[in-house]
């Protein structure tokens, strides 16, 4: 049994925790690649318990709440060539969020952020191909203690860019999401995201998100699930 808190910085929504964040430190607290549910929102400056393993899923409470479930899982699918970073620097200056954001606070996409408190990762899209791109340069808050980012970070890295190759501009909140981590990127490093989408299937969209480091090598891929939400 693990415990892990969120802390409000790390928020997605204004008064909840950001869901790629929260699931990586579902992965880590697991030691696995897993694919993370998340059935509430992810309360923030609270303690969260991850369960003992349960054949290849564990849960994840608030005192008695379910906030998420975790399961065994693998990431397999295929990744579209990254652009180069000074390509990825010009996709984000068209990055939608600029224009209209429902959550610009939220910690890793958020407008309202800067760096040093986000990961200020504006993905807008490649001309002439299928995909989103962002600059990113980890900073040294997301150091874990060698001189790289701690995977948490990786996996909220590759979160909300999917919401925007994919779901964008309905109302849509992260579903399911798993990341497979190649290796950690360092600090400082100047890296390229990358989004695409993967499919829609009623109010569910699906997409896959890459991070590569500075020589173009992927350390990491994902894939999300975006559900929208439903109009009162």
């Amino acid at each position: 049994m693990a415990s892990f808190i969120v802390a409000s910085r790390f928020n997605g929504p204004p008064r909840s925790g950001n869901g790629g964040y929260t699931a990586g430190l579902i992965a880590a607290a697991s030691g696995e690649t897993v694919a993370v549910r998340l059935h509430q929102p992810i309360p923030l400056d609270r303690e969260l318990t991850l369960g003992e393993r349960m054949g290849d899923r564990w849960e994840v409470r608030a005192g008695e709440d379910l906030i998420a479930t975790a399961r065994l899982s693998t990431v397999d699918i295929a990744v579209p060539e990254a652009p180069p970073y000074s390509e990825a620097l010009i996709a984000s200056t068209h990055y939608a969020g600029h224009k209209q954001h429902s959550l610009p606070s939220c910690f890793v996409c958020g407008t309202a952020r800067k760096r040093h408190d986000g990961l200020c990762i504006f993905a807008g899209p490649i001309e002439g191909a299928p995909i989103l791109a962002a600059p990113w340069i980890p900073d040294e808050t997301l150091d874990n203690g060698t001189g790289k980012v701690r995977p948490e970070f990786l996996w909220a890295a590759l979160d909300c860019p999917g919401y925007f190759a994919t779901a964008y501009p309905t109302f849509a909140l992260l579903g399911e999401l798993t990341v497979h981590v190649d290796r950690l990127v360092h600090v400082d490093e100047s890296c390229v995201v990358i989004a695409w989408s993967l499919g829609k299937d009623g109010r569910k969209h699906r997409a896959g998100t890459a991070l590569f480091d500075e020589d173009g090598e992927r350390c990491a891929v994902g894939v999300a699930t975006w559900v929208e939400m439903k109009s009162n």
